[in-house]
């Protein structure tokens, strides 16, 4: 079972790494019934395109491989991260910068976004 995000934007949460709240960080609060509601629109997004540079220097070149290593694997154990040079102690971020371009990406096309995630 899974956690999704529904709405302007889809996805999955990533199982073990990446909170419900993950969007929180782009600098809207998420308002908790038992799904988290987020409504990002135009002023949120130098919020969302600061953060996402924050990861990207955090990731620095991890980003890198993990963005090569996940644009062909859908799935991972630790032994594939190990053997491809990824620290697996930065999925998280990388998680979040995945939800972050989704974000930006439909602010770009809608000049907004909306989603709900599950709890």
């Amino acid at each position: 079972m899974g956690r999704y995000y529904n709405g302007d934007i889809e996805g999955k949460f990533w199982f073990g790494v990446q909170s419900s709240h993950s969007a929180d960080r782009f600098g809207v609060m998420g308002h908790v019934p038992e799904y988290i509601e987020y409504q990002f629109n135009e002023e949120d997004k130098a919020g969302v395109e600061a953060e996402l540079k924050r990861i990207e220097k955090s990731l620095g070149d991890q980003l890198k491989l993990m963005e090569d290593f996940f644009a062909t694997n859908y799935s991972y154990t630790n032994d594939n991260l190990i053997g491809n040079g990824i620290d697996e102690n930065k999925l998280s971020e990388y998680a979040d910068y995945v939800l972050g371009k989704k974000i930006l990406d439909c602010l770009n096309e809608n000049g907004y976004c909306e989603f709900t995630a599950e709890l």
